[in-house]
This record gives C-alpha cells, sequence and structure tokens, in this order.
C-alpha cells in the first residue's frame, strides 16, 4: 500500500517502427521520411501521421511536451506572464480589421459557420489578443507591462509540409503579447522576454543563436528569431565567429560579407527557427483601441510586443541536432523518461536478480518522489539484456539500470548507463540512489 505502481514497457502505449498508412503517406508516396528527426519519431513509435502535415503524438511525446511546457510556464512567469486560452476559431471581422485576412493570402485556414459568417483557424492572436485587452475600459498604466500568453494548437496552411514536427500544418506553440505605456518601456519588455528565451534554451542544452530577423506578416519594427543551427535547417544565417553580429540572411544585402563590428568574415550556417519575437509599436493597439490612463489621466495607445516558441518544433528539433543516426537523445530535462531498468533474461543464471532490481524501482520511488512516475521498468524478460539495452539507447533513457553479471555479488551490484555521456558505472543500491538524486525533471 501506498507504493508507486511500477510502469512495465509491455504496456506502454508506443508502437515501434509504425508505419504511415494510407493518405497519410505523403510527401509523394512511401518514400523515406525526409530528416533524422522525423525517421527517429516515427520509428520510436513517439508520432504516427494522421494527414499531411498532420500527427497523432503518442503517450510518451505528450510526456516530453508536457515537461516542456512546465519549464516554458516557468520562464514565462519569471517575467511576469499570465496564461490564458483564446479560440483556435477566429472571427474574419478582427482580422478585416488589421487587414491581415487578406494580407495572409491562402496559409490562412477559412471556414464559413451554418450563419455564413467567415472565420479563420488561428496561426496566431495579435487580433484576438488586442481586442481583449481594448475591451477593458479603465486600464491603468500601473497594470503595465501587461504580459498574456497561451500555449494552444495553431494551424497554418503550408504549401508542402515536410521535415515531421517541423513543418506542420497543426503545431502546437506558445504566444505571448506585451502591452507597455511607452516605446522604452515595451523595449525593456522585449529584451526581458528574450533573456528569459535565452535561459529556456541554455536549461535545455539547445546551442540557439539569436539573429536579427524580419518582421514579415506579423509586422513591427524589431524582430528576432531564435535558431537552432541544423543541415537542416530552412533559414540561411550569417554569424561573427566572435559572436557580435548574426543575421538571418534576407535581412542583409548580398555585399555583406564581414561582421560590421569587427570585420571578421561572417560564416554562413543553415538554422531551424525554434523561436520569434517582434516589438509591435502601436501596429494593432491603434486598430482595436487598446488605450490605457496614463498618470496624468489621459487615453494613450498601448506599445505591444509579441513572442513566440515552437512548442512541438523544438521537440522535433532537439531531437535533430542531439540525437545519432539511429539512436535519441533528448534534453534531458524533458525525455519523456528518465529511467529504464533492465532486469536479468527469464532462464539466465542472474534470474534472482530480478527481485532485488524491482526492490531498486519501489526504493527509488519512495527515496526520490520527483522521480516517480519518471521509471520504466522492461518486463520483456524473454528477450536478453543485450537487445532490451540496444532499444534503451534508441528510445533515449538518459539512465538505464541494468541487472548484470554482478547483482549476484554481496552486496548487489547494478550496471548504470549514463546515456548522454556513455558513461557505465558499477553501483550499489546506496550509489545509484545518490546518483539519480542530482537528476532534475
Amino acid at each position: 500500500p501506498g507504493r508507486a505502481r511500477r510502469l512495465l514497457l509491455s504496456q506502454l502505449f508506443q508502437p515501434l517502427n509504425l508505419e504511415p498508412s494510407g493518405e497519410a503517406r505523403w510527401e509523394g508516396g512511401p518514400a523515406e521520411p525526409s530528416c533524422r528527426s522525423q525517421r527517429l519519431m516515427l520509428q520510436a513509435g513517439l508520432v504516427r501521421p494522421s494527414s499531411p502535415g498532420c500527427f497523432i503524438y503518442l503517450p510518451p511525446t505528450v510526456r516530453a511536451m508536457e515537461k516542456l511546457v512546465r519549464v516554458m510556464d516557468e520562464e514565462m512567469q519569471a517575467v511576469g506572464g499570465q496564461k490564458l486560452n483564446m479560440p483556435s476559431l477566429s472571427s474574419a471581422e478582427l482580422w478585416r480589421a488589421s487587414g491581415r485576412w487578406d494580407g495572409m493570402g491562402p496559409e490562412l485556414f477559412r471556414l464559413e459557420d451554418r450563419h455564413s459568417k467567415d472565420y479563420c483557424l488561428a496561426p496566431t492572436h495579435e487580433e484576438v489578443v488586442t481586442e481583449l485587452v481594448a475591451a477593458q475600459g479603465n486600464l491603468s498604466y500601473r497594470q503595465l507591462p501587461l504580459l498574456l500568453y497561451q500555449i494552444t494548437r495553431k494551424f497554418r496552411d503550408e504549401p508542402k509540409p515536410r521535415f515531421g514536427l517541423l513543418r506542420g500544418r497543426e503545431f502546437y506553440m506558445k504566444d505571448m503579447y506585451s502591452f507597455d505605456a511607452s516605446e522604452e518601456a515595451a523595449k525593456e519588455t522585449y529584451s526581458l522576454v528574450c533573456d528569459a528565451y535565452c535561459r529556456l534554451f541554455d536549461r535545455l542544452d539547445l546551442p540557439i543563436v539569436k539573429v536579427q530577423a524580419a518582421t514579415g506578416s506579423i509586422g513591427g519594427t524589431m524582430s528576432h528569431e531564435f535558431q537552432l543551427p541544423a543541415d537542416v535547417g530552412e533559414d540561411r544565417l550569417l554569424l561573427c565567429p566572435a559572436g557580435h553580429f548574426a543575421t538571418n540572411v534576407e535581412m542583409v544585402n548580398g555585399e555583406q560579407t564581414s561582421c560590421p563590428t569587427c570585420g571578421e568574415k561572417l560564416t554562413q550556417t543553415k538554422g531551424i527557427e525554434v523561436g520569434h519575437t517582434f516589438y509591435l509599436g502601436t501596429k494593432y493597439s491603434s486598430v482595436f483601441n487598446a488605450v490605457f490612463y496614463s498618470p496624468e489621466n489621459k487615453l494613450q495607445l498601448a506599445e505591444m510586443g509579441c513572442y513566440g516558441l515552437g512548442v512541438s518544433r523544438i521537440l522535433a528539433a532537439s531531437i535533430e541536432v542531439l540525437s545519432t543516426e539511429d539512436s535519441i537523445r533528448w534534453p534531458s530535462l524533458i525525455a519523456p523518461y528518465q529511467l529504464c531498468f533492465i532486469p536479468p533474461k527469464k532462464g539466465s543464471k542472474e534470474e534472482e536478480g530480478a527481485v532485488l532490481l524491482e526492490r531498486l524501482y519501489d526504493d527509488l520511488s519512495e527515496a526520490l518522489p520527483h522521480l516517480r512516475g519518471d521509471s520504466v521498468l522492461d518486463d520483456r524478460t524473454q528477450l536478453t539484456i543485450g537487445k532490451r539495452l540496444k532499444d534503451a539507447n534508441k528510445l533515449g533513457y538518459p539512465y538505464v539500470v541494468v541487472a548484470g553479471k554482478r547483482v549476484c555479488e554481496d552486496p548487489p551490484v547494478f550496471e548504470i548507463w549514463d546515456q548522454n555521456s556513455g558513461e557505465v558505472l558499477f553501483l550499489t543500491k546506496e550509489g545509484v540512489i545518490e546518483l539519480l538524486s542530482k537528476v532534475q525533471v
């Protein structure tokens, strides 16, 4: 009683080697998936295509995404963000008022209800959130800055979805909108949020580059992208080797080859955009009359910024850059499960070690409650330890605990495989608990 139920691998819904079916054989037929993260996520039973650019996220992926969302919540709330949730269905009236109903073109999924009213499936929510703030008739400068964010599904009618979760038609995004009393204050908020993004990627051990970028259909006068360098990236970046300058190629003319600060030759690389920030000024607040009372009790337009993080894209991009060709590696903080326990093969001379390993599993759950529910027991004891170790390596558990030959010693010694460093340690129960007490989830 009171003990955590053991999670058995045989009971987890993670069908390996899932094949796309029927209509879901997208991108020109049943060809090989087009990038490492897509191939690994399909093979590992993390996602399954449902229709072009739309995926079913299987339980391990949902766990990883929920962990990522928790980290985002911590960083957004640390800068004063307040979480809300806006409808995916957005009225065309709002989009016509901002000029984006026509401006966004065919990227917008459009539909008409039974009363012949037009709607879109929102790719972003500037109009909705600005209209919401405008409806607060007595907003005071004392309530600013106001930072409102959500983490929801978004929709974009990609002409050619590809690279799995890296470029889909339905995806998860964190979008935040800031309202400030002056341009100076708005730029300070912009800087704070950019710093929060950098902290987030540091915590995930992802080598992000912040680059100057175009404002595109969102608008505004200043914009930065957070890019993860990767061969499969669709953006081309110019970087100063000394770190003084970084930009998307679209921002410079063809002649710029050296850093404007130190003169070093710029290097070119490809990147996956995983975050984007915009200083909007009064582009939307002027349309929807989002105003506040100044210290002089005069009505003034709020100065705005907006900030996006691709939640599902960060998951896929991190697998893209951290993994090997045949084995998934997650940012440790968001791995679906931190630990995999591998008991001896049934009928082997170490078989009695299975009970000791199960006891270790239970003792660990009790001693380290933060890892409770983050451990999986690979109960497929008809398979050799080697075969299950190979599977564990492919699925990317940060730590694998094996009851091998030395489990029959007194005291029993367990093998601990640290997947990210490649180290193998031999530890007693107390040593295992001490090592794993440092694991963050």
